[in-house]
């Protein structure tokens, strides 16, 4: 049996717990929170998700950039509540998500 990917949740806004509650249903996702973005990247980076989920509203912008550049193969996903989206970056792109999608999205990082 494969290894759950490890999902990160980095900040403790309402809409990542939503998130992570439709998220459980995956029985392929080992779930993680850090409520507190302030712990800094090198405590996110020492869990060493293979994604990692984060409030744009609640992260300064750069945030995503140094992340990316710390772990090129990390898919990011930031969740913007005011326009309803989501966006994923990672070392090879960035494009809009609905829900399904970004479940389909961290699906395929094995």
């Amino acid at each position: 049996m494969a290894k759950p990917l490890k999902v990160l949740f980095y900040g403790d806004t309402l809409v990542l717990a939503g998130l992570e509650a439709s998220l459980a249903a995956y029985p392929a996702l080992e779930l993680i929170r850090l409520d507190t973005p302030d712990a800094g990247e090198h405590a996110l980076c020492a869990l060493r998700p293979d994604v990692v989920i984060f409030d744009t509203g609640a992260i300064q912008p750069a945030f995503q950039y140094a992340l990316v550049e710390k772990l090129p193969d990390l898919l990011l996903v930031g969740i913007d509540a005011s326009s309803n989206r989501a966006l994923a970056w990672s070392g090879k792109q960035l494009c809009e998500l609905s829900t399904g999608d970004l479940a389909e999205v961290i699906a395929r990082q094995r």
